[in-house]
């Protein structure tokens, strides 16, 4: 019914021809599936939009998502996190091109050091999909596909920028193939700088040194793959990102100053193909690295370093016409080095799932996966997900899914003296949902989801002596989400809006999950004309919050506006105006946040 109405507040005749409509994806089931046809809640970000939104960073580009918040500790650079359906931050799972980049220490991935340059695109499974990828993807999974060579011929691009607080951006790469697309290759790398805002209120936090918090970002992302015969491919990747930031410390001295220097990276390289007609595998190799070094006046401050070694055997068996099995297997082993001496410092594990995927009568979708993860430090966890749709017409779809998941503990909640506990058990956690949808090509994609997970065994410090971490809270996140996208027809305007309310209980305290607002929602256009121009706006809103603290965090709405004017057939001008109204808000208490600010772009691709 709120589908139903949805659309007809959007225009009856309304059309979408935005690609992310029909586009395949795999992150919800480990198979390729149309949009339309996934069980679990899906969204996907085109290079189109990503170009459009003209976003500075990925944190501002995930904000607008549905059932995703963001906080951030000050301006660009600064340690974001994601809060996916209410799940704590380090509960939502980050993928870059299928393997995992969160901390094997915080358990958070650094979302603000990926620069959106060299994003592809940017599929978004929100909800419990343990039993698909293992630990922390209980709020959620966000896969993040960097850019690679197409089947045509070699094509270049560059992009640079200037905006508010003296920000500068440039990006260059190519992208194509060779010899009738057999080798395919890419290049990218792009260089950020900002002087930035100081990342603290110096009237929430005295002693806090009022200076600029600036960040400067070098990346470069690399790709190469070559075809054999008609279904065998391998390739390599890679991804790099280096990080130099300042932030800001409430228990310091007003002079101090605080840097960090922070680095991703990642290699892999993989084999795919079809070992029979009905027969698929892919298999690969990944060695990923995660650095931070923390200095004080100049000096040495400590760092860590994790390694994470990961090798992936994923098989896809189509025994009938729309029936498949999926089955795999994942070994990874984690080392932590630095200058806190931990009590255990590497680990490793095991994981085996296998999973069914079907079509009955052309009316009847099921999908069910189960998983079982073997880790060397604390012992095995199960998870399974299972999922059934009915179509009641070819636009009207029912869904419904449940699961249960766990998240393993960190090496910092594990081992970190004074604070480690190596006696914790994973977090657990069990989610329904209930799903609508509506999609039609004259329409666009409509769908309401009710979702319920309930958390038991959370691990949170002690309050009384000794402190340390300790499976301890119970809680409780249920709520609706209601997602559009489509094309109004007699206007040409591409429209996107979400909503989402929910209920983020802890249930010990009986008070709301920290960081998480009850009620946030996003409305986007874009419109464009004459073949050469094209303009749009964003309007974000998020409801009262409270923090760790207990700290009132208001309501806001922000307002970002954009602008295009193509040149030619290879250059382009464009403008972000953000924050229009220059609304003052804190996601974090005591944490500034950026103000009005413009940006300004020239760029150039090949044509």
């Amino acid at each position: 019914m709120a589908a139903a109405l949805l659309a007809a507040s959007l225009g009856a005749h309304a059309q979408s021809s935005d690609a992310s409509l029909n586009t395949t994806v795999v992150t919800a089931s480990r198979t390729e599936q149309k949009l339309a046809d996934t069980l679990a809640s899906t969204s996907v970000i085109t290079r189109q939009q990503i170009e459009d939104s003209q976003a500075q960073d990925l944190p501002s580009l995930l904000r607008g998502q549905a059932g995703v918040e963001i906080t951030q500790t000050g301006g660009f650079g600064t340690t974001a996190s994601i809060f996916m359906r209410g799940a704590n931050s380090n509960s939502s799972l980050v993928l870059i091109d299928g393997v995992p980049v969160n901390s094997a220490t915080t358990g958070v991935a650094n979302i603000a050091q990926i620069p959106v340059s060299q994003i592809d695109h940017i599929e978004i499974v929100r909800g419990n999909v343990s039993a698909l990828y293992g630990s922390q993807a209980v709020g959620g999974v966000i896969q993040i596909f960097t850019r690679k060579g197409d089947g045509g011929p070699p094509k270049a691009y560059a992009e640079i920028g200037y905006g508010t607080n003296n920000t500068t951006q440039a990006n260059a790469g190519i992208a194509g193939s060779f010899e009738d697309g057999k080798t395919r290759f890419s290049l990218d790398v792009s260089r950020f700088h900002t002087n930035g805002i100081s990342a603290q209120d110096p009237r929430f936090a005295p002693k806090v040194n009022p200076n600029r918090n600036g960040d400067d970002n070098t990346s470069v992302t690399a790709s190469l793959s070559r075809k054999f015969g008609d279904t065998w491919e391998v390739g390599a990747r890679l991804f790099q990102s280096d990080g130099s930031s300042s932030y800001d410390n409430a228990f310091g001295k007003p002079s101090d100053l605080n840097d960090t220097d922070a680095r991703v990276r990642q290699i892999s390289a993989y084999a795919k193909g079809n070992i029979t007609d009905k027969w698929n595998t892919r298999f690969t190799v990944t060695q990923g690295d995660d650095y931070s070094y923390n200095y004080l006046n100049g000096k040495g401050n400590g760092n860590f370093h994790t390694s994470n070694n990961q090798i992936d055997w994923a098989n896809e068996y189509a025994f009938m016409p729309d029936h498949k099995l999926i089955a795999g297997y994942t070994r990874q082993e984690q080392t932590v080095e630095g200058n806190t001496t931990y009590n255990h410092n590497n680990r490793h594990l095991d994981s085996f799932y296998v999973g069914y995927e079907g079509v009955f009568a052309q009316k009847h979708e099921v999908q069910a996966t189960v998983r079982r993860d073997i880790y060397s430090d604390f012992g095995g966890a199960n998870s399974y997900w299972v999922g059934y749709g009915y179509k009641l017409t070819e636009q009207w779809k029912l869904m419904a899914n449940a699961s249960d998941g766990f998240r393993a503990p960190t090496f910092n909640e594990l081992f970190y003296p004074g604070y480690g506990n190596p006696n914790l058990q994973p977090e657990r956690s069990i989610s329904k949902e209930l799903a609508v949808q509506f999609y039609d090509p004259t329409f666009g994609l409509a769908k309401l989801a009710l979702f319920r997970t309930s958390y038991t065994n959370l691990i949170q410090s002690l309050t009384v002596f000794p402190y340390t971490a300790a499976n301890v809270a119970n809680a409780r996140v249920e709520g609706l989400e209601l997602t559009y996208q489509g094309k109004i027809q007699w206007t040409g305007t591409d429209v996107r809006a979400s909503f989402t309310r929910q209920n983020p209980t802890d249930l010990d305290a009986n008070k709301v999950l920290a960081r998480r607002a009850k009620q946030y929602a996003s409305f986007g256009v874009t419109q464009k004309f004459l073949g050469k121009y094209s303009v749009g706006g964003d309007v974000y809103y998020s409801g009262e919050r409270y923090d760790t603290g207990g700290q009132h965090l208001g309501a806001y709405t922000l307002v970002n506006l954009q602008a295009r004017y193509d040149i030619d057939k290879s250059w382009y001008v464009s403008a972000h105006l953000d924050n229009v109204f220059n609304k003052n808000y804190q996601t974090v208490y005591g944490y500034n946040t950026l103000g009005r600010a413009i940006y300004v772009s020239l760029g150039w691709k090949q044509f």
